[in-house]
């Protein structure tokens, strides 16, 4: 009964994010939790999402079998501090965010415009990330540094199989 209810609540979270923000959720998404998006999103095949909310409006592209926990937070928008007043201006200044294939998101992570996540990247919980993940790469902090890599030949070998979750 409890995996009942637990799919049913994924599929009315997912039909209300198609309808609300992005039809082109319903057929790649698993939604487990709370979403908001800006209606600029592309979603790959088996992307999942625990809770996101992306602000601005700039693009986000999802790559295949995305994986992310609670609390992701998307800014693609940001005051202008070089404009005409101080602290900032009326401009506004829109990134996009890329996050390839394969790339798997902790617990309550903060992406902001302009950043690349590159393929199979793992971000530890609480990161912030303000620049460009390389490939493979296992991250975290604030802001977010690559501390380590997963083993490129055994995710490859992975890949290679379609052994995705």
């Amino acid at each position: 009964m409890k995996k009942f209810i637990k799919n049913l609540r994924s599929k009315i979270l997912l039909y209300y994010c198609a309808y609300r923000y992005n039809k082109n959720v319903l057929p790649t998404c698993k939604i487990n939790g709370s979403c908001r998006f800006n209606g600029k999103e592309k979603f790959g095949k088996n992307v999942n999402f625990n809770g996101i909310r992306v602000y601005g409006k700039g693009n986000v592209t999802f790559g295949d079998n995305f994986h992310s926990a609670e609390g992701l937070k998307i800014l693609t928008s940001f005051h202008n501090y070089k404009g005409e007043r101080i602290p900032y201006d009326h401009t506004i200044i829109t990134k996009d965010v890329i996050i390839e294939e394969n790339v798997w998101i902790g617990l309550n992570v903060i992406i902001l415009g302009g950043v690349t996540i590159g393929e199979g990247a793992i971000i530890q919980a609480g990161a912030v990330v303000v620049k460009s993940i390389p490939k493979y790469s296992i991250c975290g902090g604030n802001p977010a540094l690559t501390f380590s890599h997963r083993d490129k030949e055994h995710y490859i070998g992975l890949k290679e199989k379609g052994m995705f979750l």
